[in-house]
């Protein structure tokens, strides 16, 4: 675990079902509470930064800068967005005029 500095204690509400389960796993694995928390805390963590973003996923499948004659600044030019999300749009943008039921 890297050093940031010291410990730091947290108060965490779990509910009794969770509880339970936890006290359990601490028994079987024979370590503290506080390592079982913060081994699933570690593991969550390392997930949720692995996983990949949208981003990531359509450049993985070559769909980045695929529009061929497309502005190559059209997702970071102000210019490109005039009258987005008005009504009668602007510049290609489209009409968010909320359907009607």
């Amino acid at each position: 675990m890297p050093d940031m500095g010291g410990d730091f204690r947290i108060t965490v509400r779990l509910p009794g079902e969770l509880r339970r389960r936890l006290k359990a796993a601490a028994r079987r694995s024979g370590t503290k509470e506080s390592e079982v928390v913060r081994a699933a805390v570690e593991r969550q963590l390392a997930s949720a930064e692995a996983a990949p973003t949208v981003y990531g996923q359509l450049r993985k499948a070559g769909l980045v800068g695929s529009v061929r004659g497309a502005a190559r600044d059209l997702s970071s030019n102000p210019v490109h967005f005039d009258g987005f999300g008005r009504r009668g749009g602007g510049r290609g943008a489209p009409d968010v005029t909320p359907a009607m039921s």
